[in-house]
């Protein structure tokens, strides 16, 4: 089996920020957001760092579900 680079302890893509990574998002999807990353393919966030990201597109994800008729 083998892990992902969450599990395996990589540390979170916002800079100046050392924490470590609990979700990876694909860059496109965290594009809408406000915080400077690193350099990288993917983004992996820590638990902070990642309900601030949840709050700031919550708008544009509830209208993503409405679109493609999801609830």
């Amino acid at each position: 089996m083998t892990l992902g680079k969450v599990q395996k302890g990589i540390k979170c893509s916002v800079t100046d920020c050392n924490n470590e990574a609990v979700r990876s998002l694909s860059r496109e999807k965290f594009s809408s957001s406000d915080l400077k990353l690193k350099e990288g393919r993917r983004v992996y966030l820590c638990e902070y760092h990642y309900k601030l990201w949840k709050k700031e597109t919550k708008k544009l994800r509830e209208f993503d579900r409405i679109r493609y008729g999801q609830k």
